[in-house]
């Protein structure tokens, strides 16, 4: 079954119904909507990233200030796209207000990059982390497999395309199984991010560590401000910001929920605020355990501190500096229950937008239809397929750093399409309208364009290359374009 089309629903004693997409299922409420947005957020870079953030600040006060900041541009963020999803509550999300906006070039670009690399990408980097962490339960994961021609697959890679087609035949059984599991591991991973809170604040701080960090010169660093930091912060805030990425995936099924105009502008609001929340305080928590500084192979936790912890495994290290062995088995638990509820989250999302691509005559026809249980099934498959061979290549990772910069500039486009639907579409029913417009959401896109200008200098390689990847969906636009138009004849 293919969608046709869409209405703008109806108001009925002052409530906006929204009907659904043909044969896709109104199941999702606003606490489901909040699950998938927190959901998809929370996978393996809260446990991780502070490492590297502090590499590249040196002191506590910029490693929260870069958590601050970032939490800050995402609440900023998921508020304008609010009033997106309240006027456009269709399947496809972010990629249906782009076409509207900037027609469907851009929108499809979008879609390609998102396919290709965006959620694909970020889908088997989080299933290859949960394997990465199977390991300290089941070290046999470790060995590697010789395949065709020689061609090796290691167990780690083996269990994380597992995952993968696990969760897609899972989400292909219906709306209320992929729920389902969504509502039930994010549950358990917000609980998980509590705990590592209490063990650091009140269960068993490292007072050490606390005098250390929070005196003054410890807790501001001695080297002062300059260009450098300037810099450095903002290259640190690719860590912070994609650390709580992916909230905007909740968009995608927008015609899966109950009341959409109504329940997906609190659901973004509802579900990243929680999730910065329990993002900041997770990194006090780490400075009540660590060191924030220490050297590069240190002989213990102390000597290595939050900066140079092991393979950065940082929760990790704070649980163990509690709870000694135990602590690390439990932070390896909760890594990999995070990451697979927020792998499901994205493969219940991500293919509603190659839905409504393939439903606009974009992609592939079979990725337009929905199976028995009313979910778009091909597109499930498509996705699951190209997922799995990008974790066994390996190089997701390097096309994740590759399309950050294009990806930054695609929330700036759809945050920008905010002000282009008040002008061109003044009259249109906005049920939520983004609080303290117009300056909100033109904050945000200064920010994100300051940090688009600092990676330009700061990763050029990765930036142009981001670029590239984006740009070779022109001549694919133009193929189906023009499959379709010879349809239409």
């Amino acid at each position: 079954m293919e969608r046709k089309s869409h209405s703008r629903g109806e108001e009925t004693a002052g409530e906006i119904v929204e009907p659904p997409a043909p044969g896709l299922l109104p199941r999702l409420s606003m606490l489901d909507a909040s699950m998938v947005v927190a959901g998809s957020m929370i996978g393996s870079g809260i446990f991780i990233v502070s490492a590297d953030i502090l590499r590249r600040v040196d002191s506590p006060a910029a490693l929260l200030a870069v958590w601050v900041v970032s939490g800050v541009m995402t609440v900023c963020g998921a508020l304008a796209y609010g009033e997106l999803a309240a006027m456009m509550p269709h399947a496809g999300g972010q990629y249906v207000y782009l076409r509207q906006a900037y027609g469907s070039l851009c929108a499809f670009l979008y879609g390609w990059t998102l396919f290709l690399v965006i959620q694909t990408g970020t889908i088997a980097a989080v299933s290859v982390a949960f394997a990465r962490f199977a390991v300290v339960f089941w070290p046999a994961l470790a060995g590697r497999a010789s395949l065709f021609g020689g061609f090796g697959v290691s167990g780690q890679q083996a269990l994380a395309v597992g995952v993968i087609f696990f969760l897609t035949a899972a989400n292909l059984r219906g709306i209320d199984v992929g729920r389902g599991l969504q509502n039930i591991f994010t549950a358990v991973k917000l609980l998980s991010l509590v705990l590592i809170i209490a063990v650091g604040l009140a269960l068993a701080p490292n007072h050490r560590a606390i005098a250390t960090n929070f005196s003054f010169e410890g807790f501001f660093g001695t080297g002062g401000f300059s260009f450098d930091l300037l810099t450095g912060f903002g290259a640190a805030m690719v860590g912070g910001l994609f650390s709580a990425d992916a909230w905007a995936a909740a968009t995608f099924a927008a015609s899966e929920l109950r009341t959409p105009r109504r329940d997906l502008p609190r659901a973004l609001l509802l579900g990243t605020g929680v999730v910065v929340v329990l993002y900041l305080l997770t990194n006090v928590a780490y400075l009540a355990e660590l060191p924030a500084r220490g050297v590069a192979g240190g002989a213990t936790l102390a000597a290595r501190g939050i900066a140079h912890a092991s393979e950065d495994r940082v929760a990790a290290a704070a649980m163990a500096g509690a709870w000694g062995p135990t602590g690390a088995a439990i932070a390896a638990v909760i890594v990999m229950v995070s990451t697979f509820g927020c792998a499901n989250g994205l493969i219940l999302t991500g293919a509603r937008a190659v839905y409504a691509m393939a439903a606009d005559g974009l992609f592939l026809a079979p990725a337009a239809r929905l199976n028995r249980a009313l979910v778009p099934g091909w597109a499930l498959v498509m996705q699951a397929i190209w997922t799995a061979l990008l974790a066994v290549s390996g190089g997701y990772s390097d096309l994740l750093d590759y399309v950050v910069f294009a990806e930054l500039m695609f929330y700036v486009l759809t945050v920008a399409a905010v002000f282009v639907m008040r002008v061109r579409e003044p009259d249109a029913p906005r049920p939520y309208r983004v609080p303290a417009y117009p300056y909100l959401p033109a904050c945000y896109m200064a920010a994100a364009v300051a940090l688009m200008i600092d990676l330009l200098v700061m990763k050029p390689r990765y930036t142009w290359a981001g670029l590239v990847i984006v740009l070779s969906g022109v001549p694919v636009y133009y193929y189906w374009s023009r499959r379709k138009s010879m349809k239409q004849v």
